[in-house]
């Protein structure tokens, strides 16, 4: 998470520095229980909005919500992104942000619920929650970190519950028709995505059965 990027974004939007609000969400998304949830990720959105900018409607609106879309992150929670929208939006109010940025921004970050029925259809909506959603179609040496990293942020819940919590969420995901709306990640993660679901499958199958 670079000072100088965030700097930038600011600069762009017409905003006072947020050296304040920089550190608050550094310190956030440094906090000890985040392990894939963490400034980590948030690097790693940012970068492949670099490769996508283009096909943002509001490149800067997308880039806003990526800082702030798990900005509050309590896994014994269910209104993370909802909060985390919240403190966006009093950020843009109290920054003097206009009010139309204030509400694409947090309808960005609510997107990123990742509620049933599929990614969002299209515009910048649908771009965030594929580029949340690109670890799913990471290399399988990363993906295979990801699962150990969501595991440890989950390891107050009992091996069995979590097993089957997860399963049926990487279910839901694999049975998707399509994992990814924007045509340039669904070309370029789909398939690894698929792989890599399936694969995460059969090894909660058979931590469940023993083998």
């Amino acid at each position: 998470m670079s000072p100088e990027r965030w700097q930038e974004l600011m600069h762009a939007l017409g905003l006072p520095p947020g050296e304040a609000t920089f550190e608050a969400l550094r310190r956030a998304y440094a906090e000890r229980h985040r392990h894939y949830h963490s400034a980590e990720h948030i690097d790693e959105c940012l970068v492949l909005l670099d490769a996508l900018r283009e096909r943002a409607v509001n490149p800067q609106a997308v880039e806003l919500a990526i800082w702030f879309h798990d900005a509050i992150y309590a896994p014994r929670r269910t209104d993370n992104e909802a909060r985390s929208a919240d403190w966006a939006e009093g950020f843009l109010r109290e920054a003097g942000a206009h009010t139309g940025l204030s509400t694409q921004v947090r309808e960005l970050i609510l997107a990123t619920r990742h509620e049933a029925g599929g990614a969002s259809d299209s515009g910048d909506a649908a771009l965030l929650v594929d580029i949340d959603l690109a670890i799913l179609g990471a290399e399988p040496e990363r993906y295979a970190r990801y699962e150990t990293d969501i595991r440890r942020e989950y390891r107050w819940v009992p091996g069995p519950l979590y097993r089957r919590a997860r399963r049926a969420l990487l279910q839901g995901f694999l049975e998707r028709p399509r994992l990814y709306a924007t045509d340039a990640l669904h070309s370029q993660r789909e398939a690894r995505a698929r792989a890599n679901l399936t694969a995460a499958l059969a090894r909660l199958r058979n931590a469940a059965s023993g083998a």
